[in-house]
């Protein structure tokens, strides 16, 4: 993941690459919103249906009610994708900070 922006309409957009060299298909992102506290204030499944070519960026949509937005939050997640038919999770993480 390369980076996150916040937007009004209630979602984050997370930049995802593919750093290997055959396409990667994208195929679902788990994640959770957590305080800094560590108090969950969101979390949901993002079905995906994406292929990202070689060394190209995807950027995925993850809803986040704007409420919640309010103070500053960490994203935590398990992106699943098919890298040459095998199935594989990758962490994603991200701070996020309201304006």
């Amino acid at each position: 993941m390369l980076g996150v922006h916040e937007a009004p309409e209630s979602h984050v957009f997370v930049q995802i690459t593919n750093p290997a060299p055959r396409p990667l298909r994208l195929t679902k992102l788990d994640y959770v919103f957590a305080s800094s506290k560590g108090t969950t204030v969101a979390e949901g499944e993002l079905p995906l249906q994406r292929e990202v070519p070689p060394g190209a960026v995807a950027v995925l949509e993850v809803p986040l009610d704007a409420d919640s937005a309010s103070e500053p939050l960490q994203l935590r997640g398990r992106l699943t994708a098919e890298l040459d038919q095998i199935v594989r999770t990758f962490k994603v993480s991200a701070q996020i900070r309201p304006h």
